[in-house]
């Protein structure tokens, strides 16, 4: 398979047009039409119908779509490991969660550089979903999630939960009937005792999927909402939120999850896990 081609396929797609697509990778349209007839030959299907308005996927390209953005990434990270500098072991690469980086992910990722100078760290930010399809798709070596469930080829730890406080800009905010609260979709077990506990609430007039954002959001125009306390615990140190001690706490599971393959096929593996959960190593 032509890497080049497969890069120039991606561009058209996003881009919408042979013409953009060739703006983008700085080349002219004929060759961007010659490496998509050489990928078109190669698989023997038609991948793209060219029209006045750009260019439309085919069922075939569709179907290419969904892996030719994994083979090149994964060539990237392949090229990135085999291609080591002087004096470096590995890289690890590190996916978590967005609201598992701050106050987890980046203390360990910070762990892991100052234990093993001579590994590289890749990480990787995103959804549970995004974070899901690395690891299956073999982006990611160990990620941070909220999801209990794992790929098959992978093993999972539990670490400490999530301690989930109600955090204020005002420290004689209100716990229940705040009109500035801002809810936060912390999963479902926190959705149903949240609902339990604030059953005679008023329903939030804002709500976010990511505690990062409301962070910024109540910081940046006040209120209250429920947020990890691993992320909010330097704010309260400096008076800049209030953790109100009338509200009710709740945890949410946190999880480790990592290739089982490294176990065999890396030398620093073992070490790095250990730092990772906080193990003498």
């Amino acid at each position: 398979m032509n890497l080049q081609a497969l890069r120039t396929f991606l561009a058209i797609v996003e881009t919408g047009s042979l013409v953009r697509a060739s703006e983008r990778l700085n080349v002219t349209q004929s060759t961007v039409t010659a490496r998509l007839k050489t990928l078109e030959d190669d698989l023997g299907q038609t991948l793209l119908i060219r029209n006045k308005s750009g260019a439309t996927l085919t069922a075939a390209g569709l179907s290419l779509h969904r892996y030719a953005d994994t083979i090149v990434k994964l060539w990237q990270q392949a090229r990135q490991e085999t291609a080591l500098p002087d004096g470096m072991s590995g890289v690890c690469n590190l996916a978590c969660e967005f609201d598992l980086w701050l106050g987890l992910g980046d203390r360990r990722a910070q762990t892991l550089m100052d234990q093993f100078p001579d590994l590289g760290i890749s990480v990787w930010l995103g959804s549970q979903s995004d974070v899901m399809k690395w690891l299956d798709e073999g982006k990611s070596d160990l990620a941070f999630t909220y999801r209990s469930a794992c790929p098959s080829a992978h093993e999972q730890m539990t670490l400490k939960p999530d301690e989930l406080v109600l955090v204020s800009t005002d420290p004689n905010g209100p716990v229940r009937f705040d009109p500035k609260y801002v809810l936060v979709d912390a999963g479902e077990a926190f959705g149903r005792e949240h609902a339990i506990h604030y059953a005679d609430a008023d329903t939030a007039r804002i709500s976010f999927g990511n505690a990062s954002i409301a962070q910024e959001h109540i910081l940046r125009n006040g209120g209250s909402a429920y947020l990890p306390w691993r992320s909010v615990e330097g704010l309260v140190e400096e008076g800049r939120l209030f953790r109100l001690p009338d509200a009710p706490a709740f945890s949410r599971a946190v999880f480790l999850t990592y290739n089982r393959r490294l176990k065999d096929s890396t030398t620093w593996f073992d070490l790095a896990l250990g730092a990772l959960l906080g193990l003498s190593s």
